[in-house]
């Protein structure tokens, strides 16, 4: 099994490939599904969850053409209604993806319970909720979740008690092929589900509002071939400018947006970091001291919590105290055990965190337990003074393209060894 050995005390500069977003092209990927013909995506990460998603392609017969590592051609015009196989979605939650387009294609769909991060229940009701309002009648046997349309779906009124951005996605995708107009209430409002509805417009969808919290979708449109690029990923964006405010350093984050990241923006500027657009992506540097700030996870327009983990590694380094609470998932304080050994003073109360700023970390022997509390180890490792061992970095790959190395060329000192 693959580690980091990272030695600290390194200021970062240099420039930075922001990649394709994961969570924008995993059900991308999914939607493939819908159509027959064949659909172009460009700009993907090459990180192991999309390698994996590819591959749950394959199972179902879609045939890949043109494949590289940033795109591939997915022709799914003698796709399979196959079952989805535990051993494959147990990796990773974005499988829940492929049941609205398989149901809305074929008339039925049976797919194993999703994986993925052991961060807390992340429950499918929410797509279940939006299946059945469009007509579908869902069951739960053994495991897998098997649903049912055979007369096809039927547009209707969505309304999510909470924002979802997964199930926003699957409402969507199953909507494009319903009889009718879908009407989709208290939607999310990230930017990955307006690049998913980008996409499906680009295959021949009609939809509006995408963005917004409410989207009306026009199904029954005919679909047909079509070139979509992926939007760059603001979790990755976020974790670089983290990189370069925990050391010190200046950082170019080519192809970021910053609209996609301005609570973030703002928290770090309240932190002391300077953040600006470029020409290019954002510029991203600290000189001065870092202050502690408090910090509230929330669905888009606020701070997301895939970046929850990366700002805690941030705050045990900066000048007072900073309260983090966490209101997505329940269990994704698992890098707090992990950040103290590196000498971090963090207390946990319920949903919150306590984090006491310290003069210094100290390099040790540290564990991943789920992809962004590996990289706020990473993060909280360069910080560090003396050598850090962080175990079982299989998580970083499922999220991030080539950390390490990106890293190094900005001046980290990183070994990966077996």
């Amino acid at each position: 099994m693959e580690r980091l050995v990272i030695e600290g005390g390194r200021r970062l500069e240099g420039t930075v490939q922001i990649c394709g977003a994961k969570n924008a092209s995993l059900p991308q990927i999914a939607a493939s599904l819908i159509s027959g013909a064949p659909l172009t995506l460009t700009n993907l990460p090459d990180v192991t969850d999309i390698q994996a998603m590819l591959a749950l392609m394959e199972h179902y017969g879609v045939a890949l053409g043109n494949r590289t590592a940033h795109s591939v051609t997915l022709d799914a015009g003698a796709a399979r209604n196959v079952e989805a196989p535990y051993d494959v979605v147990r990796r990773m939650r974005a499988t829940i993806l492929v049941l609205g387009p398989l149901l809305a294609r074929f008339g039925h769909a049976r797919v194993s319970m999703p994986g993925g991060c052991a961060i807390g229940a992340r429950p499918v009701d929410l797509h279940l909720k939006a299946l059945t309002a469009l007509g579908a009648t869902i069951a739960i046997d053994a495991g897998f979740i098997d649903a049912s349309a055979p007369r096809g779906l039927t547009g209707g009124r969505i309304v999510f008690g909470t924002p979802s951005m997964g199930a926003t996605e699957t409402a969507m995708m199953a909507a494009v092929l319903a009889r009718g107009e879908t009407e989709i209430m208290n939607a999310a409002r990230e930017p990955e589900v307006a690049d998913l509805a980008q996409c499906l417009c680009a295959m021949g969808a009609t939809i509006e509002g995408a963005g917004t919290h409410r989207i009306l979708v026009q199904g029954g449109a005919a679909l047909g071939p079509a070139r979509h690029e992926v939007i760059p990923d603001r979790v990755e964006a976020g974790t670089y400018a983290i990189a370069a405010a925990i050391t010190g350093g200046h950082l170019e984050l080519t192809g970021a947006r910053l609209e996609h990241l301005s609570a973030v923006g703002q928290a770090l500027e309240a932190a002391g970091v300077q953040i600006w657009p470029t020409d290019r992506g954002l510029m991203v540097s600290r000189s001065g001291p870092l202050r502690g700030v408090d910090i509230t996870t929330e669905p888009y327009p606020g701070i997301p919590t895939d970046l929850q983990a990366q700002f805690m590694a941030l705050m045990t380094i900066a000048q007072g105290a900073s309260m983090i609470r966490e209101t997505v998932f329940e269990n994704r304080f698992m890098h707090v055990p992990e950040l103290s050994r590196l000498g971090a003073n963090i207390t946990l109360q319920g949903t919150s965190a306590l984090v006491r700023g310290v003069e210094i970390l100290r390099g040790a022997q540290v564990m991943a337990t789920d992809l962004r509390a590996s990289v706020s180890l990473v993060l909280a490792a360069l910080a560090a003074e003396g050598e850090t061992v962080v175990n079982r970095v299989y998580h970083l790959d499922r999220g991030y393209e080539c950390l390490d190395r990106k890293l190094v060329r900005c001046g980290a000192q990183i070994r990966r060894v077996s």
